[in-house]
């Protein structure tokens, strides 16, 4: 579906401009390799080229209007000087065309929320659509892992830009979708992807050390995740904290000020969801919390301590949006794993085992081998590595956490991108040997995945980290196909005789 009218006026989007007249356009294109006759073309500003570059492409495809910045409009100056297309000049032209996509597609799902956080997003998202459908709501989730649900559909990246984000939800509508549960990426936040979505509830899970190659620093970077709270989410709505993190007190203040009701997640005393106890198996574990001044006890089939504030803070969620809490907690012992998130890939003949997980930051890292242990009766492997052309600071801190909660440590490839992988393993190693564990370097990923099961003995567990869900191993401009459950796999049965 293109479009929900075969054209709308630039006042029917929100804009104003600068030529006199009425203008109507066909259509909305933020790619100039997309523009068609009678579109509107949004050259907005980018971390490498400007946008405005690109208006004299997007003008030979007779775009009837352009939307853009000052600096965008003197960039085509000139091109724009002998076009008769209409001229849409804003401070921030990110804004203007999450508004304008809104406003073209017009449906979106009636319930609808977002998440935010270093760690967590996809589980938190993904958690709370499972309980919207266990609860008989035609729900999706969207983000790292696409659209899932009610309504399947591939993304490209977490938050996706306005034009496509809107699509999706129009057509999700039109399908009969009532809920949505979206991930928020800083990325995302930071270039306005979601200023229009119309939320009901937004959560926040944690921060720590990522993204800081996009971000200036730490408060350039929560400044980004609190624009959820304090730009996009309306003075109505409520605020899903997770309050155990450092940062969240001071997000629960970003929200409070907004005038939003704010519901905290965690084992502080004062949490409104708070947990109480937790007891750990081999499968997953038995969470006790406390709702209401009353006790509660739900069996969560998720490994990993910190499963259990996501399995709430999803929760939290649903209660913030209308459902009945008593039938939300109910619900709860039907969750199931996130795929590439604490995902168990295979298991030894010798009973070892072997989970995939996401973790990509020194935090996540170290939040998952510590969350790994309990569960755990003998040794915990790793295998990981670090992300090319991303921040560099982070991979030592990696190799140290690797050290410091595992018992022995593959350092291995992730996607190096453009990036020289034996200086990125260097980096890593250099803050691994400043920990007690045992050190492998193994570059080649599925030959460090093959080594790291082999090591496994009866009662040890491996966690390969870093890649999660992803299906490819980007090596310089090229994405290769890799996908470390199916390695995993692929690894237990050649060692254990099993053929393929």
């Amino acid at each position: 579906m293109q479009t929900r009218a075969k054209t709308r006026t630039l006042a029917e989007l929100g804009l104003t401009a600068k030529t006199a007249g009425e203008v109507r356009v066909t259509g909305l294109s933020v790619d100039s390799r997309n523009v068609k006759e009678g579109h509107l073309f949004a050259a907005l500003p980018g971390t490498k080229v400007h946008g405005g570059e690109f208006i004299q492409y997007a003008l030979r495809m007779k775009a009837a209007a352009v939307l853009t910045d000052p600096e965008g409009a003197a960039i085509a100056a000139d091109v724009l000087a002998e076009s008769d297309a209409a001229l849409v000049v804003v401070e921030d032209p990110r804004e203007a065309l999450a508004f304008s996509a809104a406003l073209w597609f017009e449906a979106q799902p009636e319930i609808q929320v977002a998440v935010t956080g270093t760690n967590g997003k996809t589980s938190v998202a993904t958690f709370t659509r499972q309980l919207w459908i266990e609860m008989g709501a035609e729900a999706v989730n969207i983000g790292t892992t696409g659209i899932e649900g009610a309504f399947t559909a591939p993304l490209q990246h977490t938050t996706p830009e306005p034009i496509t984000l809107h699509r999706a939800l129009a057509e999700m509508a039109d399908a009969g979708i009532t809920h949505a549960a979206m991930e928020a990426s800083s990325h995302g936040l930071a270039q306005r992807r979601v200023d229009a979505v119309r939320l009901l509830a937004a959560g926040f899970t944690n921060l720590s050390q990522d993204h800081l190659d996009y971000h200036a620093d730490f408060e350039d970077y929560f400044a980004a995740k609190a624009g959820l709270f304090n730009r996009v989410l309306s003075e109505d709505g409520t605020a899903v904290i997770n309050i155990d993190d450092p940062w969240g007190p001071r997000m629960a203040e970003v929200a409070a000020d907004r005038g939003q009701d704010v519901l905290t997640v965690g084992r502080d005393q004062d949490a409104a969801l708070r947990i109480r106890g937790q007891r750990f198996d081999a499968t997953g574990q038995e969470l006790r919390f406390e709702w209401g001044g009353q006790i509660r006890q739900a069996r969560l089939a998720l490994i990993g301590g910190f499963q259990a504030e996501n399995a709430l803070m999803a929760a939290g969620l649903c209660i913030a949006t209308g459902s009945d809490p008593e039938e939300t907690f109910d619900t709860l012992h039907l969750l199931q794993t996130v795929r590439g998130r604490m995902q168990l890939a295979a298991r030894r003949d010798n009973q070892a085992t072997v989970f995939v997980d996401y973790a990509h930051t020194p935090e996540a890292l170290a939040t998952a081998l510590k969350a790994l242990r309990p569960h755990v009766l003998g040794r915990l492997v790793v295998a990981f590595g670090a992300g090319g052309d991303r921040d560099t600071s982070k991979r030592p801190l990696m190799g140290r956490a690797a050290a410091d909660y595992a018992d022995q440590v593959f350092v291995t490839d992730d996607n190096p991108r453009s990036e020289d992988p034996d200086l990125i393993r260097a980096q890593v190693l250099a803050g691994a040997r400043k920990g007690s564990a045992d050190i492998s370097e193994v570059g080649d990923r599925a030959e460090a995945i093959l080594r790291a099961v082999d090591a496994l003995s009866p009662g040890d567990t491996l966690l390969i980290a870093g890649k999660g869900h992803e299906s490819g191993q980007v090596i310089g401009d090229v994405t290769l196909p890799f996908d470390d459950v199916e390695q995993a796999s692929v690894a237990v049965a050649a060692l254990d005789g099993k053929g393929l």
